[in-house]
């Protein structure tokens, strides 16, 4: 926590272009019954023993941008658990709440689950109820790494594209809206085709919404991984130059034709595959199915076949790109959560990553058992000590 002239220097930093959140309040959420903070736009370190609620607090982070969170946990599941000692009484909902500085002026953020929305959350912005959850990836950039992330190259193609979507909705805030409704009439179509009999005018619909949010979404997709390929390419320095390709049918053929004929060819092969899709369970052509591949640019080598320390620092080189495509492209940089980053990390990467985000005007909150590891930011980061649910500065 900061003394007001701190917090006045922190506010004076973002004037000059940096990206932060100076103040934070949790409620009920998770193991915090209550926290509040008041920060710097610098980066923020938090250690602290396993279970502390070092992830928590990245999570409720991840809460300020669309979507479910770095968990991707339901809603349900976050409420605090009371404990029979507690002195405040017990509650359904929790609340996250931020003022962030941003390049076009403080923005306020408030986002959380009442009690009475089931799995929904509320959102506001300068304490105006908005409508949906897409307005947050317009105001404000944020990306995460987590130690589940760090098979990513190893497991299905589910992750990969949760991932490149993150990354896609940095650059393109629509996006996220376009996968939503795709995935809305997937599934509505799907359990038509169960269930039967369909209504054939009724997946004739449903069909040309999959059509045309399908083929924007990888077409959003197709874009992004094109630019962020060459911006990886041109990288320097101690992290591998990642080499980005989007694997999918939808993809390959807008490298062919215009997007109207990639729509229409689309919805004539769902409506071929009824029958097919009917008997496998799933939907066996589409955005969904598409994959994203990686390869380190020096060796030649698939991101899979690499070892664990280089499938990381690829990780990493990935994200550094990316927040510098957002600085061009959005003219922010985005907010940076790395949780447990220093693991896998030989000395030399680790520093080189710390001087990066030092140099990086976007605000990185990062955290790891003890402070040993991140010596290097100890003069220009803020150090926060978690203990089970509450948080001390060091």
């Amino acid at each position: 926590m900061l003394t007001e002239a701190q917090e006045a220097r922190g506010i004076a930093d973002a004037e000059v272009g940096r990206v932060g959140v100076t103040r934070l309040v949790l409620t009920n959420f998770r193991n915090y019954r209550e926290v509040r903070l008041s920060l710097g736009t610098g980066p923020v370190v938090l250690t602290g023993p396993n279970g502390a609620g070092k992830t928590n607090l990245l999570e409720a982070l991840s809460f300020l941008a669309p979507g479910r969170g770095l968990r991707g946990a339901k809603l349900t599941e976050i409420d605090r658990r009371q404990e029979a000692d507690d002195a405040m009484p017990s509650t359904r909902g929790w609340a996250v709440a931020a003022t962030v500085a941003t390049r076009r002026g403080a923005l306020r953020i408030g986002t959380g689950r009442d009690g009475t929305t089931g799995d929904r959350r509320i959102v506001r912005l300068d304490g105006e109820p908005v409508r949906g959850q897409t307005v947050l990836g317009e105001r404000l950039g944020l990306v995460w790494l987590t130690p589940s992330m760090d098979r990513l190259f190893l497991d299905g193609p589910s992750g990969r594209r949760r991932f490149l979507d993150r990354l896609v909705l940095g650059l393109d805030p629509a996006h996220v809206s376009r996968v939503a409704a795709y995935e809305q009439a997937l599934r509505e179509r799907l359990r038509l085709l169960r269930d039967g009999p369909a209504d054939p005018v009724w997946l004739v619909a449903l069909e040309e919404i999959m059509a045309a949010q399908g083929v924007a979404v990888a077409a959003g997709r197709r874009d992004a991984v094109q630019r962020l390929d060459l911006v990886c390419a041109q990288a320097e320095g101690p992290f591998p130059r990642a080499r980005l390709t989007l694997l999918g049918t939808v993809e390959g053929w807008l490298e062919t034709m215009p997007a109207l004929a990639a729509e229409a060819k689309l919805a004539s092969a769902l409506a071929a595959n009824r029958q097919n899709d009917k008997q496998a369970g799933s939907t066996l052509i589409g955005p969904h199915r598409s994959d994203l591949a990686c390869s380190l640019a020096e060796k030649g080598v698939t991101a899979e076949s690499a070892s664990t320390g280089e499938q990381k620092a690829l990780l990493i080189s990935i994200l550094l790109a990316h927040a510098g495509l957002q600085l061009v492209v959005r003219g922010e940089p985005p907010l940076l959560l790395l949780d447990e980053i220093a693991a896998h990390l030989d000395p030399s990467r680790r520093l080189a990553l710390f001087d990066r985000l030092l140099q990086l005007d976007g605000q990185a909150w990062l955290t790891g058992t003890d402070e040993g590891p991140f010596a290097r930011l100890r003069n220009a980061a803020q150090f926060l000590s978690v203990q089970d649910g509450n948080i001390f500065a060091l």
